[in-house]
């Protein structure tokens, strides 16, 4: 039916094609990377309505479509074949605006080209050449039958619409891939949990919805006075982040402090025997990823699977309850009289009979509580309560967990990192503390299923009595646009922009010098496009 040359030049074609596409799907590997592999998070992501980066995907097939069509009808005087090849020149050109244009919309958390996510590029990679050659033999094969010039002509042009389809090959290719992904993680996990078993340190585990890692930094600061400590680094809350952070030899260390994270039912389960935790903190629980537990009963059952498994526990002030599931609750511990300043927190900390007026560089009425929470486990780790407010004064404020920065005289308050309805309004209260105008900058809260909405009324009625309120996005920030304005906002001092980008414009042209602005919850890039 083909000749050999017809052969090579569809084969190279095809080839040359599905290389730009698998380019051009590098964001949705970002993406899956981001969502933990998980393909219907990325397939859901994809279709949610009004999602710019599937409208911008739309764009692309379709003036790929129009340019094909265009060049192969102009030079069809050269005949199909010729006309066919020259075809293929505008598709460079195409590509090159779209990547233009994509990097306007660049990830903030990139992808990171890890050994997995390589073997992801390079199978999708196989995936989509693969079909787009086996697409162009079928498409050349109905033309040859039908044998009409027009349908030779503009055979190829259907091929242009592989661009809706990258969402659903990099799904196959992500769950093709999973058959040698998970046994190689499993195997990774199991020698880690070997290691932590041969350690006779003391494992320590903390959950809750909010304060995690903030009470894990605090705790490993204070411990570090006095023992060799271990913890996860940054937000590595997953058995695979936990197996990165020991490795596949005994930790040599006296105190392994294991962030654990959950998004549904069983996995705190599965990191409990992982790392078979003696000591647990449970910070607190809130509808933060209620979406994806199904409901607020779903996500305290969860956060109380380490109360249950761990000998002895310390509760958050939210999830006192969980005494009843605890083999034995930790110290009595408390933060009264709490003292807000815009330079730290004061507050009288009381862990069982002891007390004393201590003060942080950490900004916001959580921080009393998460200091407080660290206190309790420190003296339960056995350091005296004397040691733990020694140490206390010299904690830093966690990496994006209102963080203060300054930037040329602008107060900045990097709350990139909250995600529940609670941080948020300490946030707001913390912000209105400075002097100058005050801003803030924020998406909105998310994964919080059917309370979604009412949550974020809630939080932009808080936002009553700032000069400036900054909304990020589409359709997620109108519940806060009308909670702030039925709160007595007023109309003028609100703005909804599309991208974090042109926020940071209007900032920039705006604040001045003694200004304060509040960066609240920085949406992963899923929401953001």
């Amino acid at each position: 039916m083909f000749s050999l040359g017809e052969i090579i030049a569809i084969i190279c074609g095809a080839a040359v094609f599905g290389g730009l596409l698998s380019a051009a799907s590098l964001r949705m590997a970002g993406i899956l990377q981001q969502e933990g592999y998980a393909s219907l998070n990325l397939l859901k992501w994809y279709f949610y309505r009004g999602n710019m980066h599937h409208r911008r995907t739309a764009l692309l097939a379709l003036i790929l479509a129009l340019t094909t069509a265009l060049f192969n009808v102009c030079f069809s005087f050269l005949g199909y074949d010729y006309a066919n090849l020259i075809s293929l020149l505008p598709l460079f050109g195409t590509f090159a605006l779209y990547f233009v244009a994509e990097k306007k919309y660049s990830l903030k958390v990139p992808l990171k080209y890890t050994t997995r996510a390589i073997r992801l590029i390079v199978a999708h990679t196989v995936v989509v050449i693969t079909v787009c050659v086996l697409f162009s033999f079928g498409l050349a094969s109905i033309a040859h039958i039908a044998d009409q010039t027009w349908i030779k002509l503009l055979r190829f042009v259907p091929l242009t619409a592989m661009p809706l389809l990258l969402p659903l090959t990099l799904a196959f290719s992500n769950a093709a891939m999973k058959a040698y992904e998970i046994p190689h993680l499993n195997g990774y996990i199991r020698r880690a949990t070997r290691a932590l078993a041969g350690s006779p340190c003391v494992k320590v585990g903390i959950t809750g919805s909010f304060g995690k890692t903030s009470v894990k930094r605090i705790s490993e600061h204070i411990l570090s006075t006095k023992y060799r400590v271990l913890a996860t680094p940054s937000s590595y809350n997953t058995p695979v982040g936990i197996a990165k952070c020991v490795g596949e030899t005994p930790p040599e260390c006296d105190i392994f402090l294991a962030e654990m994270g959950a998004r549904r039912v069983g996995e705190i389960a599965e990191l409990c025997r992982m790392v078979r935790p003696t000591v647990g903190v449970v910070t607190g629980v809130c509808a933060q990823h209620v979406e994806t537990f199904g409901s607020l009963e779903n996500i305290y059952y969860e956060k109380g699977e380490l109360a249950r498994r761990a000998s002895r526990v310390i509760l958050g002030e939210t999830v006192r309850a969980m005494r009843q599931d605890a083999l034995h609750e930790g110290r009595d511990f408390a933060a009264a009289d709490v003292a807000l300043a815009a330079d730290g927190t004061e507050f009288t900390l009381r862990v069982g009979e002891n007390s004393a007026r201590v003060r942080t560089a950490m900004l916001g009425r959580h921080a009393a509580e998460d200091v407080a929470l660290a206190a309790a486990l420190c003296v339960e780790l056995g350091m005296t309560f004397e040691e733990v407010v020694a140490a206390i004064p010299t904690v830093q404020p966690v990496e994006h967990r209102l963080q203060l920065l300054e930037a040329n005289g602008v107060h900045v308050l990097d709350d990139a990192y909250n995600s529940n309805v609670l941080g948020a309004k300490d946030a707001v209260e913390t912000l209105k503390l400075f002097p100058g105008k005050k801003f803030v900058v924020t998406p909105g809260l998310v994964e919080l299923g059917e309370i979604e909405e009412e949550t974020n009324t809630e939080i932009g009625a808080s936002f009553v009595g700032l000069d400036r309120v900054v909304l990020v996005g589409e359709s997620r920030v109108l519940a806060l646009r009308t909670g702030y304005l039925s709160a007595g906002g007023e109309e003028e001092k609100v703005v909804v922009l599309p991208t974090l980008h042109k926020a940071e414009e209007l900032l920039a042209a705006e604040l001045q010098a003694g200004d304060a602005v509040l960066f609240l919850n920085d949406l992963p890039d899923k929401y953001h496009a």
